[in-house]
């Protein structure tokens, strides 16, 4: 499991060397628009929106999971705590197909745990999808 920090920046290719730099770590997937790095130390997800105009420098935060059973029991926790959430399964986002539920906290920061299933040449279930889409909102998980 490795966190995941989503940043909205306004120019990739200058967001790109300032992080490839900074955690000593090459670009792992690079598309228009879009960046992610997969860093071991610290486990850091890092994804880069290029937003020029985003209102907020943090697109949302996440949690990379490994195995079906780990996005399931937070599903299972989001659930039991009565939180509003959203689960897609096999949904296409970033670039990969994934397995995922989001929620949001009380000041509206939006999160994700997640799974990618495979690689997609598409970053979301729309062809013509621009890269700094922002997450669904949350609702009821059932």
């Amino acid at each position: 499991m490795r966190l995941q920090l989503a940043l909205n920046v306004s120019d990739l290719e200058a967001a790109v060397a300032f992080y490839s730099k900074m955690f000593g770590a090459t670009v792992n997937k690079r598309e228009p628009g879009y960046a992610n790095f997969a860093i071991d130390e610290p486990p850091l997800k890092l994804v880069l929106f290029e937003a020029p105009g985003a209102a907020d420098r943090i697109n949302h935060l996440g949690v990379e999971v490994f195995e079906d059973e780990e996005v399931t029991a937070a599903t299972e926790r989001l659930k039991a705590g009565d939180l509003e959430c959203l689960v897609q399964d096999e949904t296409t986002c970033c670039y990969a197909k994934q397995d995922k539920v989001w929620a949001e906290e009380p000041d509206g920061l939006r999160w994700e745990w997640y799974r990618i299933l495979e690689d997609s040449r598409t970053f979301g279930e729309e062809p013509g999808e621009i890269a700094a889409t922002p997450a669904p909102a949350p609702r009821s998980c059932c």
